[in-house]
């Protein structure tokens, strides 16, 4: 789906700061955010509290605001918003739920440092966005069961295990349709070597207005 004139209108006011935008986009898109929290802790077999989806939501809204809207600026506009703002959401709760694992499984351990938080990835984050439409395109050149798991692996971060309940395909051969697709994908486009940092990373609901509150924009200077 195309990029809607209402979407358009509301990226262009947030990236030129008029006042409310920032409010009407969070009154448009947290619900989205939230379900994609939610989906990716289900498929993950991760329990969130509804604090737990609170503080991960208000992360991903503190992303698509830093660096003065860089993740709205990165957005091409040849695919929907909903569907490039859930893309993100995920990856960004892929690193949340890794993240404190992490931490319960130190605490469990009895040690005494727990894991350092990886560096900001904004950058690499951006990179990622920046090609999550040439990825799309490509995706719809491959067919069939191939490309879903391909979609499933990419753009919805799912295991290989994740996907052989899905698909009802052996767990085994994953890893060869993806070696597969990525030799199509290389050939149809100069750009693969981004593609892979679209792939997942190892490592309910609060008030709309409490959430956006904590990744407000700063005001524009008067």
């Amino acid at each position: 789906m195309a990029l809607t004139d209402v979407d358009k209108d509301l990226l262009k006011r947030c990236l030129a700061k008029q006042p409310g935008s920032w409010n009407d986009f969070v009154d448009r898109y947290l619900t989205l955010i939230y379900h994609a929290i939610h989906y990716t802790a289900h498929l993950r077999s991760a329990r969130v509290t509804p604090e737990d989806v609170e503080d991960i939501a208000s992360e991903v809204l503190v992303q698509i605001v830093g660096n003065n809207y860089q993740v709205l600026r990165d957005f091409k506009g040849t695919a929907s918003l909903a569907t490039y703002l859930t893309v993100i959401a995920r990856r960004i709760c892929v690193h949340e739920l890794s993240r404190r694992q992490a931490v319960r499984d130190s605490i469990r351990k009895g040690e005494s440092r727990l894991p350092v938080d990886e560096p900001d990835e904004t950058a690499a984050t951006a990179k990622a966005q920046d090609k999550l439409e040439d990825v799309e395109a490509l995706l719809r050149k491959l067919g069939g069961k191939e490309r879903e798991i391909v979609r499933q692996f990419y753009l919805e971060g799912r295991t290989y295990e994740e996907i052989s309940t899905e698909l009802n395909v052996p767990v085994n051969s994953i890893g060869s349709v993806l070696t597969r697709a990525r030799a199509k994908l290389r050939e149809l486009s100069k750009s693969y070597t981004e593609i892979q940092a679209l792939a997942p990373r190892p490592k309910q609901a609060a008030s709309k207005g409490s959430v956006a509150n904590k990744a407000k924009p700063a005001d524009p200077p008067k």
